[in-house]
């Protein structure tokens, strides 16, 4: 795709900003409790959409984005978030744990990832005696692996890690087995078979693309954005009747399994949008968003709701795509999914919290997904205990319009086929190539080249022009300050 050299003020003056609204701040600076009682949390994860598809950061995109654009015009865009990894089961590994995934010797097998004891998300805003809930792609993993005794309780999956109800599908609309779980239990066994799926036209892993295998009786993958919308709306709905609960504030954590494949918009939403069966997908997306925002204005718990959305990692759009529909899913940025450059890790993140959170706001501020657990521990006045968290920064001042003069983030650190890590305007990769889905993947340097790069990216947003050899001295400190992320087990203070 086409990427342009431009400087920072450019760059946010074509997705549609001005300025920052904040200084930096100093990362040790702890923020007390806000006033009022706790705020509802509603965290919505799209799946594999990118930077340039929502209009509110993207003013040429060709998808219509109505319910993320509501949300970031009563709250704030952060224009510089970034996944913690470029992938899905680690980026969501990192936001729900505050951990850098490349901290875990876990592969991802199907077996537990998070194991027993780690603080998450959930298990912090239960502590503090919140109502937790999690409706749909887990991608987790539960004991056991690809061995699940279907007529027994899943164990070390959302229950265990903090949740008190979870309704979803286990991995991604594309790997089987495709089957729902409730709580722990499997609602119906992928006792079935089907076969592949594949679009003619497009590139194999694009369209209405998934792997053949088990399947339970039943399950169809177009109805799956549809359910969770409606179980989304039906957490908030049954919080709010019953009496144990209605008191309790409520936290729902809504990882969705799209735009991911297989793109099957429905209805309506067919020929919805300017960037084919991806685009009009998108839009599906974005009205499952609208449906949990309408639930929430229902029951008047709005107002006191701080509700974040993103994507868990940069989408599936190669430049052919860019060429026939006029549309760039990662904006400006270069790369996509899996890769180490920033259209595989920067994504669009919006916070809203009315009365809080002031309306229109945009920051640039370098955020990651890791730093929720720290910020939500902010928010209740809560101190986070020795062993977690160890990549987690309180981000709570930059959302409060805070002004500082220093980063809250001493660096930022990416996990994909290649290792980079971010300080300042400068961003090192530990190779040559994309390290994900672009090609070149992969580039072995010849004699007098480069071995990795570094961008300047404040002037190179795009990641244009490789600099690697004209700056010696910043190669070397990123590499130490990379080591020493890895040795010290932590990127956040030890005096924390």
């Amino acid at each position: 795709m086409n990427t342009l050299k431009q400087t920072r003020r450019g760059f946010l003056r074509m997705v549609g900003v001005g300025a920052a609204v904040l200084a930096v701040g100093p990362a040790a600076r702890a923020v007390g409790k806000t006033a009022g009682k706790k705020p509802n949390i509603v965290f919505i994860m799209a799946d594999d959409m990118g930077f340039g598809d929502p209009k509110a950061f993207n003013g040429d995109s060709k998808i219509p984005t109505p319910n993320i654009n509501r949300l970031a015009a009563g709250g704030m865009r952060f224009l510089d978030a970034h996944a913690p990894a470029s992938v899905c089961v680690p980026s969501r590994y990192g936001l729900l744990t505050g951990r850098y995934p490349f901290r875990t010797p876990q592969k991802w097998n199907n077996s537990r990832m998070i194991p027993e004891g780690r603080v998450t998300l959930a298990s912090l805003l239960k502590k503090n005696g919140y109502h937790t809930g999690v409706v749909g792609k887990w991608h987790l993993g539960f004991e056991g692996g690809k061995k699940v005794d279907y007529a027994k309780p899943m164990r070390g999956g959302p229950l265990d890690c903090g949740f008190d109800y979870y309704y979803g599908i286990p991995a991604s609309l594309d790997i089987p087995p495709y089957y729902y779980v409730e709580n722990d239990r499997c609602v119906s066994p992928p006792t079935e078979k089907i076969g592949d799926s594949h679009t003619k036209g497009v590139r194999s892993i694009q369209g209405a693309f998934w792997r053949g295998g088990g399947i339970a009786k039943g399950f169809k993958h177009d109805e799956v954005l549809p359910v969770f919308a409606k179980k989304a709306v039906a957490f908030i709905d049954d919080h709010q009747k019953d009496a144990k609960n209605k008191d309790k504030p409520l936290f729902l954590y809504f990882p969705l399994a799209a735009p991911h494949t297989p793109w099957m918009p429905t209805g309506k939403f067919v020929d919805s949008s300017k960037a084919g069966m991806y685009g009009d997908f998108v839009v599906q997306v974005d009205d499952a968003i609208g449906q949990v925002l309408g639930a929430l204005d229902k029951h008047k718990l709005t107002d006191n709701t701080l509700i974040c959305f993103t994507s868990d990692n940069g989408p599936v759009w190669y430049a052919e795509d860019v060429k026939k529909y006029g549309h760039s899913s990662v904006g400006k940025l270069r790369g996509m999914k899996g890769d180490a450059w920033e259209g595989g890790h920067h994504m669009p993140f919006v916070a809203s919290w009315p009365g809080k959170i002031k309306p229109g706001a945009s920051s640039d501020e370098v955020i990651c997904f890791t730093d929720m657990l720290a910020t939500f521990a902010a928010i209740m006045g809560d101190k986070l205990p020795a062993g977690a968290g160890e990549d987690s920064y309180n981000i709570l001042p930059a959302m409060l319009g805070e002004k500082y003069d220093k980063p809250i983030r001493e660096a930022t650190v990416f996990t994909a086929g290649l290792m980079s890590i971010r300080q300042g305007k400068w961003k090192l990769i530990q190779g040559l190539g994309s390290g994900g889905f672009s090609k070149p993947r992969r580039v072995k340097p010849k004699k007098g080249e480069p071995k990795g790069q570094l961008y300047d990216m404040k002037t190179d947003p795009g990641e244009t022009t490789n600099v690697y050899k004209d700056h010696p001295e910043i190669v070397e400190r990123l590499t130490a300050l990379l080591a020493r992320y890895r040795k010290e087990g932590r990127s956040t203070p030890k005096t924390r």
